[in-house]
């Protein structure tokens, strides 16, 4: 069912099957009762926290949810400044964010009316984190934030850092550092996530995002999405992969955090960074802004 190493799902069905696989299991591959294992304990604190018992034991028995090997190694790899920002200010990208400006106008003006948000910056942040929602994740958010949230155990975080390759690691000290703070902040984020598609009547096992476990056209958080995003299309619904919603997300993040019509380029960079804590990013998002001004 899946294609990347860390996210199989095997359901063998005799003695000689199971052993024959574990075998020849590559690194990283886990068999579905180990999957099940690791994600005891987030269960556990899951229905501990209100979910209801049943819903959970059917979502994490679902063979669709998997313990996220290979993505979450690759998250804990990531290096911002290794991004190539360059192919958003091209003139091609340009022209494909100034077509989406005009596509969605309607909406933008209502975003601008009602947050004082410029639409240029609203597509810059769009163009960068999905390419104007063409590219929105491909890794199950569910087996994503679950995985980071049960590195606060000791044999999943040891299953990530054999999955990080040994001329990428940083220091063990730093990992479990890192683990120790991520595993927290992806547990509150599992559960807004399961608050967010319940409440929306999602489907949380078909929703996909980036390896951090961001969603929609507007990459937010699951935290963001119950404080912060908005409907815009004002169906009664808060569906991030819509466009309509999406862009009046981002117009109230960015004015919950200080933008206002007429900001000063050195307080608008501030409010950008809150989006995405990279002085790159915040580099480019004003770039192209600017570069659909002119």
């Amino acid at each position: 069912m899946f294609k990347h190493r860390g996210t199989f799902r095997f359901r063998i069905y005799v003695i000689a099957g199971l052993l024959m696989v574990s075998a020849t299991l590559p690194a990283g591959v886990l068999t579905a009762g180990q999957s099940e294992t690791f994600f005891t304990e987030i269960r556990k604190r899951l229905v501990s926290d209100g979910f209801d018992a049943i819903w959970i034991d059917q979502l994490y028995e679902n063979e669709a949810v998997a313990f996220e090997g290979k993505g979450v190694s690759q998250y804990f790899m990531l290096n911002e400044a290794r991004l190539n920002y360059k192919q958003f200010t091209s003139d091609k990208s340009i022209a494909k964010a100034r077509d989406y400006l005009v596509q969605h106008r309607s909406f933008f003006e209502d975003a601008q009316k009602k947050f004082g948000v410029d639409p240029e910056v609203i597509a810059a942040i769009m163009l960068v984190e999905t390419r104007l929602g063409n590219f929105v994740g491909r890794r199950n958010i569910i087996n994503t934030l679950s995985t980071i949230a049960a590195l606060s155990s000791s044999n999943p975080r040891e299953q990530i850092w054999e999955n990080i390759p040994q001329s990428k690691r940083i220091s063990r000290k730093d990992f479990d550092k890192k683990a120790d703070f991520r595993s927290k902040w992806a547990y509150k984020e599992l559960k807004a996530f399961l608050t967010y598609t319940r409440r929306e009547s999602m489907d949380p096992l078909v929703i996909k995002g980036s390896i951090a476990g961001a969603m929609g056209i507007a990459q937010f958080m699951p935290t963001n999405i119950l404080t912060l995003a908005r409907d815009g299309n004002r169906d009664g619904r808060i569906d991030l992969f819509d466009h309509a919603d999406a862009i009046f997300s981002i117009a109230n993040y960015l004015k919950r955090y200080g933008w206002r019509p007429g900001i000063s380029r050195e307080k608008a960079a501030k409010v950008v960074y809150s989006y995405n804590h990279s002085s790159y990013y915040v580099d480019t998002v004003l770039e192209i802004s600017d570069l659909l001004k002119g």
